[in-house]
């Protein structure tokens, strides 16, 4: 698959070849049947040289760069400096290309090309290129300059404590944000373009030392086969390159938060940046990767043990809490107390519909509010998910078309679907409910447990680029456990997963307060060096001085107030 790949790359470019002519007019009738029809490519031809006016042209498209760079270090630069050098009269034109490519232009990223196609590649991509008459090359000079969005606080992921900085829709702003985080000349960022029409940057960001050498030829070789016309949103490439695109459970993980990011490249996996999108992709992942937060680890290991009990209580809840009240209510009541049992056949007397019937009913209900909420702007969308619940949920009780405690049933299992974490995995979930509902309206728990024991065989089934999604549980790994149901104190951690990590896998070194060291710490010192021997018992003690005076004041003061006594 990689082989073929790279072939069909490599013929791609030689199909793609458009050579550059010699005569400056005939360079510009190409691109301008190129660009026909587009109006924001801009054209500006000037002359250039003192005893031989060298005839020059270049173009760029408007809006897309950044007007003073042009004007600055290639008009300038070009128009006014360069032409106080005049070339020789021998190879005039040649003479004053070299002059123009080593010193000619003030921008700090010059490169030549003699492949049309990957001129016009670069004007649409911010750049401007530079021709001049009578050479069969031309320049590319970076003048991106688009406008763009700054950074803020990502919405999808919020945090009490921890950055607030979050990725935008700029690629090399995103690298930036990384770089920042870690300054490493072994973080890598291999950059690569995949679409047809769009042409968009993709960046596949690894730590060299760390990473597994196989995850990242996988993650290469899945991302060089992807042959499409756009990519658009990083959910194009998520579902290219995932290994189970019938399963309902994320396999790839998104994030637009820098920190989560820079968290998993330390772990050894991988990150692929896209351009136009503020979600970075991280491979591989497991089950556990999506009840994690990145503020577990900003917090004492309590807390975050805590916290993270809550969230996969929350997961529970979200999938079983309505199939095990359709299965009490519809075939088993009797495992409940008996005043319980006879207040919810109360609650039902009037309610027209069987418990599945009115279980669906609400959900159905519920989830179209959420997806209007989501729909309508911020503000309305609050209000309208908040009141439309309580108003709908009220007058369903009042009709008798649902019983108050189905109501309550429906509106803590929505509670607890908003508590994970992954916005993916909720909705895998979420999904799930309605099987487990239905099982448990025909088979009771014995249907209800049977939809379990599947879900967890379908996990157990799946991989995440070649690592099990449900390590270390399935396969069980006693040394990665310490991550997992229960958070260990930042101390114990100091190794990296091994499913990720391939070479340094050593994050933490011996810290002072291992094996009794904080008694160490606290110990005062002794020996030669220690306080106590450098100051009392020597002259040396620039503090003797002062301490003595006070002693024979205080001594004095004492026997001043005796002899008053007497």
């Amino acid at each position: 698959m990689k082989k073929l790949g790279r072939q069909k790359t490599t013929e791609k470019k030689q199909k793609e070849f458009i050579p550059v002519s010699l005569l400056l007019d005939e360079n510009m009738k190409t691109l301008k049947n190129i660009f026909q029809d587009c109006s924001d490519v801009v054209y500006r031809e000037f002359r250039l040289g003192q005893e031989q006016e060298q005839k020059m042209f270049i173009v760029f498209l408007d809006g897309m760069i950044n007007q003073d760079v042009i004007e600055e270090h290639i008009l300038k630069s070009l128009m006014l400096d360069a032409r106080r050098t005049p070339p020789a009269l021998e190879e005039v034109k040649e003479k004053m290309y070299e002059l123009i490519l080593e010193g000619g232009l003030s921008a700090a990223d010059v490169k030549e090309s003699d492949n049309l196609d990957e001129g016009i590649l670069g004007v649409l991509s911010g750049d401007t290129i530079i021709f001049i008459d009578g050479i069969d090359r031309f320049l590319i000079t970076s003048t991106k300059g688009w406008p763009t969005r700054g950074i803020d606080e990502p919405s999808s992921e919020s945090v009490i404590r921890g950055a607030r900085e979050g990725f935008v829709e700029t690629f090399r702003v995103n690298t930036v944000l990384l770089r920042r985080k870690i300054r490493d000349p072994k973080f890598k960022i291999k950059s690569m373009q995949i679409g047809k029409r769009s042409k968009t940057d993709i960046g596949i960001a690894y730590i060299e030392d760390i990473t597994r050498t196989d995850i990242l030829q996988e993650v290469e070789k899945r991302l060089e086969a992807i042959d499409i016309d756009a990519v658009l949103e990083s959910g194009y490439i998520e579902q290219l390159i995932e290994d189970s695109w019938i399963s309902l459970f994320p396999q790839i993980q998104h994030s637009e938060r820098p920190d989560t990011v820079a968290a998993a490249l330390l772990e050894g996996r991988v990150a692929i940046i896209i351009d136009n999108t503020p979600f970075v992709l991280v491979v591989p992942v497991t089950l556990n990767t999506f009840l994690l937060s990145s503020e577990d680890y900003y917090e004492r290991w309590w807390v975050a043990n805590f916290v993270r009990w809550v969230r996969m209580g929350a997961v529970v809840i979200s999938f079983l809490l309505p199939a095990v009240y359709i299965a009490i209510a519809s075939y088993h009541p009797g495992i409940i107390p008996s005043q319980l049992a006879i207040f919810i056949a109360g609650t039902r007397e009037t309610v027209p519909f069987p418990v599945f019937m009115e279980a669906l009913l609400m959900e159905f209900t519920f989830e179209l509010l959420r997806e209007a909420g989501v729909r309508l702007p911020s503000q309305m969308g609050s209000t309208i998910g908040i009141v439309g619940s309580l108003i709908i949920g009220q007058a369903a009780v009042e009709a008798g078309l649902v019983s108050p405690i189905m109501v309550i049933i429906v509106a803590v299992t929505a509670i607890s679907s908003f508590a994970i974490p992954s916005y993916n995995l909720s909705i895998s979930f979420r999904l799930l409910r309605f099987t487990a509902m239905a099982a448990a309206s025909f088979l009771g728990l014995y249907g209800l447990i049977l939809v379990v024991i599947l879900v967890l065989v379908h996990l157990a089934s799946l991989t995440s680029f070649g690592v099990p999604y449900l390590i270390p549980l399935a396969p069980f790994k006693s040394s990665e456990i310490k991550d997992t149901l229960v958070k260990a104190p930042l101390l114990s951690m100091k190794n990296r997963p091994e499913y990720t990590a391939g070479g340094d896998k050593k994050r933490m070194g011996d810290g002072p307060r291992e094996e009794g060291g904080q008694e160490e710490i606290n110990q005062p010192p002794q020996g030669k060096n220690s306080v106590q021997d450098q100051g009392m018992d020597t002259d040396k003690n620039p503090l003797k001085k002062f301490i003595k005076p006070i002693k024979l004041t205080k001594e004095k003061k004492k026997g001043g107030e005796d002899d008053g006594q007497q």
